[in-house]
């Protein structure tokens, strides 16, 4: 099997190539990435030169270059996990997650379409999307699969876009498909511009941790790790034209989060018990900003037996750890452009 992972140098999307790559070698595992602020090669250095691993640089809204892609390598399947995706970023710039995560789509699936016509015979365009698609909850209730779209961002609206078009293909064209919604990730190698290495950095370099509004807003937490493992299982046992949400049945307040970080924080780095919390800093709220997303998993958990392996507690240990054992790559990935970046959203 050829399979295209686009993305591949991304925070999730590295951890699926990884996967793949060591658990099937027998198949071909093409990474295609833009190398954008968020993508490192850096986070496959373990894997590069494996035989049945290639790294192709590339931009997904490259018609002409993705078809050419296409008919040199003649992929079976596409993991598609290339998008823009962080909030503030959408606030600041829609149009730049319009081109990525809308056009970028549309570009991967007509080059589908046109490379195998009507033979879609063990083919899969593998589709990974978000919670945010499905808008914001009250303090009761959980997302399931047939939860209306209410996107509330820019980005979460361009999300909901590209899942339209995924379906819409499938219905069109007969392109097999699936589609997975997850949870915010956490874990290895995440960029710093989202909440937890954001302030793992900070709390190591002693700066406030900016919390917006109340701190009250609540979002279901999912080791990435795990989401990976639920890639890899609806991507071999998956039905065809399926949706499948998966969260790690964990719901935390961010203020609640924010706390314990500082709590293993402070016990990692042996400072005085309480010292990281008073870096906490409230800041003004971001525009629409939603209450809470929490993520009902039980469909994918029933039909192929998946769960998280680790407790939030666990998982955030083990990320911390990393993040502590990896100071050059931290350094590395917060110099130049993203300092600018920063200053720019927290001031």
């Amino acid at each position: 099997m050829t399979i295209l992972i686009t993305g591949g140098a991304g925070f999730i999307g590295s951890h699926v190539v990884r996967l793949f790559v060591e658990s099937y070698p027998n198949y071909n595992i093409f990474n295609l990435d833009n190398l954008t602020y968020a993508g490192n090669l850096e986070n496959l250095k373990d894997i590069e030169s494996k035989s049945n691993y290639t790294f192709i640089k590339g931009d997904i809204t490259d018609e002409v270059f993705i078809d050419g892609l296409f008919k040199e390598h003649r992929f079976d399947s596409v993991i598609h996990l290339a998008a823009e995706s962080h909030v503030d970023r959408s606030i600041t710039d829609p149009l730049a997650f319009v081109k990525t995560n809308v056009i970028g789509t549309m570009v991967l699936l007509n080059a589908f379409k046109n490379a195998w016509k009507d033979n879609f015979n063990n083919k899969l365009f593998y589709h990974i999307s978000t919670d945010e698609v499905y808008g914001t909850l009250g303090e009761k209730g959980l997302f399931t699969e047939t939860t209306s779209y209410d996107p509330n961002s820019p980005y979460s609206a361009s999300k909901a876009s590209s899942d339209h078009f995924v379906r819409a293909y499938g219905e069109t064209y007969g392109i097999p498909y699936v589609i997975t919604n997850c949870s915010n990730n956490y874990g290895q190698n995440q960029f710093p511009e989202k909440l937890i290495p954001l302030f793992i950095n900070n709390i190591i370099n002693n700066k406030p941790l900016p919390v917006y509004g109340d701190g009250n807003y609540t979002r279901d937490w999912l080791y990435v790790i795990d989401h990976a493992r639920a890639i890899d299982l609806v991507f071999h046992k998956g039905a065809i034209g399926e949706t499948y949400n998966i969260g790690g049945f964990n719901e935390w307040k961010n203020i609640d989060l924010v706390k314990l970080l500082c709590q293993q924080m402070d016990e990692k780095l042996n400072r005085l018990k309480g010292s990281s919390e008073k870096l906490i800093t409230y800041v003004k709220d971001r525009p629409g900003h939603d209450l809470r997303y929490a993520i009902d998993a039980s469909k994918i958990n029933k039909e192929l037996d998946w769960k998280p392996s680790v407790t939030f507690e666990e998982g955030l240990s083990i990320t911390i750890d990393w993040y502590l054992n990896n100071e050059e790559w931290l350094n590395n990935v917060t110099s130049g452009e993203y300092q600018k970046y920063y200053q720019k959203q927290y001031n």
